[in-house]
């Protein structure tokens, strides 16, 4: 029997309908949608000439829009088996410091090109794990990135580190709150000891919860936490416990993942044994009890795989109709224009996607050369960009007003979707949205499968699928969407 799962938001009226049937039925391979087009959409023919000539648009256009900024830090000390992230373990500091040095230049690079309008109201240090940086070492480059950008004030501005809670100390987290950051977010993943040892990441849950004491004690404005279903030798009990002590944690914000199993494209997974791994039921019964758990604990279900207390600034800015999707995940400022520095990131400037090189020795040859280290990319032509505004509002609203879509766009929905309609019905007998003359509404039974619903406006994947025989074999680049 579906079962209902409601928030305690009034304002939000997040009720998530679990139907295990709906859901076992349409779970497949699918994109996140932290952009659109899709990252393996991006191409070489795109390069530093094409993304100048996106930031002249932008200057064209005048005045200045806030900026979102993302700094990545590739390395980690040890490696968690299941991490599909770009990272690099190493215990040579001396690489950490090379880097550093490429980054700065970078930086500084960005910098001159935005001057004028490079005020930063976001801020996020994601990787591999940003504190393998020393102390001295992210002072330097917090104080270099101040150098080269306007930053908004501590209140007005959101700036977020992720950090390994094994790897810090209390010391080390008010330094880091010092430095500038009010956000942390914190793997956990799971808080099982057998859990942690088939993934190779042992975290003892008072570690975990010290960490959390000295962020608020510091005076950070939100902490998030990171948990994946799915894992090795995960189960309903262990799954309970985990969240009992999460819950008695009480972060302000939840991101909860499917695991994506794919040793055959992540090497480290190889080393997870296929016996420990627990069955498609069980994972869909796993995340049945995580959503009924955090939501019985008041917290708000923000959409696909995050969760947020209803005083969280995610929950505000979805009840407000502010709400972003990009690489980081949820946002809170679709206005911002975002700059990603550092080996493999990826910019979002106007109408056009660039991700740097993805090895170190490209991204510092390309430095080298004087040109920022892009290797590939897209520019988004007027189609991309109707449908990338169409799954933002599907992803962050659950709802769209074919009306705002046509007053914003020189189209006639009905008929240029003619064929997106149609699949939509399919979903709609499945009572996974709901079709009126002005509005697409997601059902709270959809909710948990708003990627099957966007994955119907995606004219790449649906070209993709056009040209491939229907016999042949696809190759598996997604995770599954539940």
């Amino acid at each position: 029997m579906p079962t209902l799962l409601s928030s305690a938001s009034a304002d939000l009226d997040a009720v998530v309908e679990f139907d295990p049937v709906i859901i076992g039925k349409m779970s497949q391979s699918g994109p996140r949608y932290t952009s659109y087009p899709t990252a393996d959409r991006f191409h070489a023919d795109f390069g530093y000439g094409n993304f100048l000539e996106a930031l002249a648009a932008l200057r064209m256009r005048g005045g200045r829009r806030p900026l979102s900024l993302y700094v990545h830090v590739p390395f980690c000390d040890t490696l968690c088996y299941y991490c599909a992230c770009n990272k690099i373990i190493t215990k040579d500091r001396s690489k950490a410091a090379t880097y550093l040095s490429y980054l700065k230049q970078e930086i500084a690079m960005q910098g001159k090109l935005f001057a004028g309008m490079n005020q930063i109201e976001q801020l996020h240090f994601g990787g591999g794990t940003p504190t393998y940086l020393s102390e001295k070492q992210m002072d330097e480059l917090m104080t270099h990135l101040r150098q080269h950008f306007e930053f908004a004030s501590d209140e007005d501005g959101e700036y977020s580190i992720e950090i390994d809670p094994r790897t810090v100390s209390r010391e080390r987290v008010f330094s880091l709150r010092a430095q500038g950051f009010n956000r942390i977010s914190l793997g956990v993943q799971d808080f099982d000891a057998d859990v942690q040892k088939a993934v190779n990441r042992i975290q003892p849950e008072a570690e975990t919860v010290a960490i959390m004491q000295a962020a608020r004690d510091a005076g950070f404005r939100s902490i998030s936490i990171d948990l994946i279903y799915g894992l090795p030798k995960q189960n309903l009990e262990t799954m309970t416990e985990t969240l009992r002590k999460v819950i008695n944690a009480s972060p302000d914000r939840i991101a909860l993942y499917h695991y994506a199993h794919m040793p055959h494209l992540f090497k480290p997974q190889r080393r997870i044994l296929d016996a420990d791994m627990p069955d498609s039921a069980t994972k869909l019964a796993m995340l049945g009890l995580c959503i009924a758990r955090l939501t019985a604990a008041g917290y708000v279900y923000i959409g696909m795989d995050h969760f947020a207390k209803p005083t969280d600034d995610l929950a505000v800015a979805q009840r407000q109709g502010r709400l972003h999707r990009n690489f980081q995940g949820y946002s809170t400022r679709a206005e911002a224009d975002l700059i990603a520095c550092g080996v493999s990131a990826i910019s979002s400037v106007g109408a056009v996607y660039s991700q740097n090189e993805k090895t170190l020795d490209a991204y510092y040859e390309k430095l080298d050369e004087g040109v920022l280290p892009i290797a590939r990319g897209i520019k988004l032509d007027t189609d991309d960009l109707l449908r990338r505004i169409i799954i933002q509002m599907l992803m962050c609203n659950f709802e769209l007003s074919i009306a705002s879509i046509e007053q914003a766009h020189p189209v006639k929905f009905r008929s240029y979707f003619a064929a997106e309609l149609d699949k939509l019905r399919e979903l709609a007998r499945d009572g996974l949205l709901v079709i009126e003359e002005d509005w697409l509404t997601v059902t709270p039974k959809g909710r948990l499968l708003i990627r099957n619903i966007c994955m119907v406006f995606d004219r790449y994947l649906t070209l993709a699928r056009a040209n491939t025989a229907p016999d042949a074999v696809q190759p598996l680049r997604y995770s599954k969407t539940v």
